[in-house]
């Protein structure tokens, strides 16, 4: 089976110039694995109609969209044109929206720095990092224009024991340098220490399960690489051989009807402004 998938994918999936096909295997295949994390985080901080939510590293949109369908003005912002093309596709589309493909509710996307989605006459009641984790300075940024009691909230994977996905992760440490931490990987103070640092008065924290489930190896492997977390190893080998140990990772996690399953726990961090 490896030889085979290899062979069919490692020029569809991998190539970074690809930027469409790899943003679209996120907005239909990898994304969706964090809407458990996603309405923990809504749930607990009560978000629905008066909330304006400012989304950090917003991907493709499912977040926003979450929020708005619970009755929210939305904000995204993403350096990525491929990825807020589809956010902007999805909140026009999205359930409930009328057949004119007229927005229900109010929604903005923002292309570049996170700074410029915060307005005066409009703040942001809840900031929100569900993607990639916002660097210390662009952090800084955003919460240097908050109202003083915003809550700000930050996520990353939960311990590596209790992470299915870690030996697939752990496949793009291995192939791009030996001697790192795995790709994207929070460790246990991260999300704290950020939010300390960026002047942030820490509230709570939690955990959510969010299983990665997939329809198949191949949607399992497009999944993945669409993260960008392999760029590296690709770079420091070739796609055939991160394609090849990928798979090897993955197959623990296949089921006997071809679905891949891998329980994960996600964490998150309640801080104030």
């Amino acid at each position: 089976m490896t030889p085979a998938l290899v062979h069919h994918q490692h020029r569809t999936v991998l190539p970074a110039a690809e930027g469409a096909v790899r943003a679209r295997d996120w907005a239909e295949i990898q994304e969706r694995m964090l809407a458990p994390l996603c309405e923990a985080v809504y749930e607990r901080l009560e978000t629905g109609p008066g909330s304006r939510v400012l989304g950090l590293g917003c991907g493709s949109g499912l977040a926003l969209l979450l929020a708005a369908q619970r009755g929210a003005d939305v904000c995204g912002v993403d350096g990525d044109g491929a990825l807020l093309e589809l956010a902007a596709e999805r909140l026009r589309t999205g359930p409930g929206s009328p057949e004119d493909g007229a927005c229900p509710w109010t929604a903005r996307l923002c292309e570049g720095s996170p700074r410029e989605a915060v307005t005066a006459d409009a703040p942001p009641t809840l900031v929100t990092a569900f993607g990639t984790l916002p660097t210390a300075g662009e952090l800084s940024l955003v919460t240097a224009a908050l109202p003083r009691g915003t809550p700000v909230v930050l996520t990353g994977w939960g311990p590596v024991e209790r992470c299915a996905a870690a030996p697939a992760l752990r496949v793009a440490t291995r192939l791009a340098e030996p001697a790192g931490r795995h790709p994207g990987w929070c460790g246990r103070d991260d999300l704290e220490e950020l939010a300390v640092r960026c002047g942030l008065r820490l509230e709570g924290s939690g955990r959510v399960a969010c299983p990665f489930g997939y329809a198949g190896m191949e949607s399992a492997v497009r999944g993945l690489l669409s993260t960008g977390l392999y760029d590296e190893a690709v770079r420091a080998t070739d796609e055939e051989q991160v394609l090849k140990e990928l798979v090897e990772a993955l197959h623990p996690y296949l089921l006997a009807d071809g679905t891949v399953w891998m329980p994960n726990l996600f964490r998150y961090v309640v801080a104030r402004a």
